[in-house]
């Protein structure tokens, strides 16, 4: 069964993909897989190379190529769960490669329902690198995960052997903002300020300003690159500016020709 779901997978243009017996997955932060999903026995975990245009200099389209990735393995999700319902009959459930998130519950702000990079290591999709982003064995950094999680009793692939991270620190040196200095840590609130600076920090200090701001002011604010840029990041969504570890990390990099 495993090789016609992969099959279907891989026929759907995703990369790669991997499967892991709910027993096998271990997240530090996320809460229990059944507290989810009631009787989830296994994840189908999927992962999509991203395009050599999020290494480009314009911040505008290198965003515009993780839009397009995301929309992408969004709805390449839901394909895979409706095939795993309708197919072969079984419940499943699609796990977002990003938000929503859950802002209500103290402590699950900047916590995933269910940790894609601990389900990838699981399914034997990568390990965890220097900068504790999940490294692919062909990909490197530059792939991003997503899940089903479903009812069928599939188990796990063979876990990655080796890790292929070869410890260079390029991505620690790499972030603008000091994100990754502690190993195997990640500064969620460091990478989010400098990653989607127009995100709701910035909205939050921008009405803050402009609340307390004179009327002339305020009217030049609202013409202002800043309240268009977040103006902006309100209708297309969150954004994603800043793919420096990504594109450093030699691993899985695309040469020329």
């Amino acid at each position: 069964m495993k090789e016609s779901i992969r099959s279907f997978i891989l026929g759907l243009g995703v990369d790669d993909v991997g499967f892991a017996s709910v027993a096998d997955y271990r997240s530090p932060n996320s809460p229990a897989i059944e507290s989810l999903f009631p009787g989830a026995r296994s994840m189908i975990v999927m992962a999509f190379r991203e395009l050599s245009a999020c290494e480009s200099p314009s911040p505008q389209l290198a965003m515009n190529a993780r839009l397009d990735l995301m929309e992408f393995s969004r709805s390449t999700c839901y394909r895979v769960a409706r095939h795993v319902e309708v197919q072969l009959n079984s419940p499943a459930m699609t796990v977002p490669v990003s938000y929503p998130m859950d802002f209500n519950t103290p402590g699950k702000v900047g916590v995933g329902e269910l940790s894609l990079r601990h389900a990838a290591v699981a399914a034997g999709l990568g390990a965890f690198g220097l900068h504790n982003l999940v490294v692919h064995p062909c990909f490197g950094t530059r792939v991003i995960f997503t899940a089903v999680l479903s009812k069928l009793d599939l188990a796990s692939d063979q876990p990655v052997e080796k890790n292929i991270c070869t410890g260079c620190g390029l991505c620690v040196q790499a972030c603008p903002v000091g994100a990754l200095n502690d190993e195997g840590k990640t500064n969620f609130l460091k990478c989010l300020k400098n990653s989607q600076p127009h995100g709701m920090g910035a909205s939050i200090a921008f009405w803050t300003r402009f609340s307390e701001s004179p009327a002339e002011e305020q009217k030049a604010m609202l013409r202002s690159p800043e309240y268009m840029s977040i103006y902006q990041a309100g209708f297309i969504g969150y954004q994603y500016f800043c793919f420096r570890c990504l594109s450093a990390c030699p691993v899985g990099a695309r040469t020329s020709g």
